[in-house]
């Protein structure tokens, strides 16, 4: 039997086109990467959350010489706002990738950090918004994490 999978997204050709409270959100991700520690990759990713009672925490990603030590963007912010904030669930996440010239460019989410969005989505039983910073500025936007990780771990 042969099945299908199919991922619905919305493309944005950039932050002008995005609804205030996400441009404002895509904004302080890319203003995030400035806090990156990214010696090794010189890949610098910025991600901001906006929790339902309207916060907006950020993160960024932070590299260590012992590989894998380090932390996604993703991950840091999602860790850290679930521990600044237990209970209050997840709204939107934004993220994009600032590259070595300084250029942002795409940054779609690893598959750790995937899972992770996922649990949070089931735990806080609330549908987490992604929106993700892609090729030639243009931002794409995802309804909840099953359309980037259709067979997520269960628990």
């Amino acid at each position: 039997m042969q099945k299908q999978i199919e991922i619905t997204y919305h493309e944005f050709a950039g932050l002008h086109e995005l609804p205030a409270e996400d441009a404002e959100l895509m904004q302080r991700a890319i203003d995030a990467t400035a806090t990156a520690y990214s010696p090794y990759s010189h890949f610098q990713v910025g991600a901001a959350l906006r929790l339902a009672d309207g916060t907006i925490e950020t993160g960024s990603n932070q590299e260590n010489v012992a590989y894998p030590s380090g932390l996604c963007a993703e991950r840091t912010v999602l860790f850290g706002a679930s521990a600044r904030h237990p209970g209050v669930p997840f709204d939107t996440l934004a993220i994009v990738g600032r590259n070595q010239e300084g250029v942002l460019v795409a940054a779609s989410p690893c598959g750790a950090c995937r899972q992770v969005m996922s649990e949070y989505e089931t735990h806080l039983q609330h549908p987490l918004r992604v929106l993700v910073y892609s090729e030639e500025g243009k931002i794409l936007q995802f309804e909840g994490v099953k359309s980037l990780l259709p067979f997520h771990f269960v628990f």
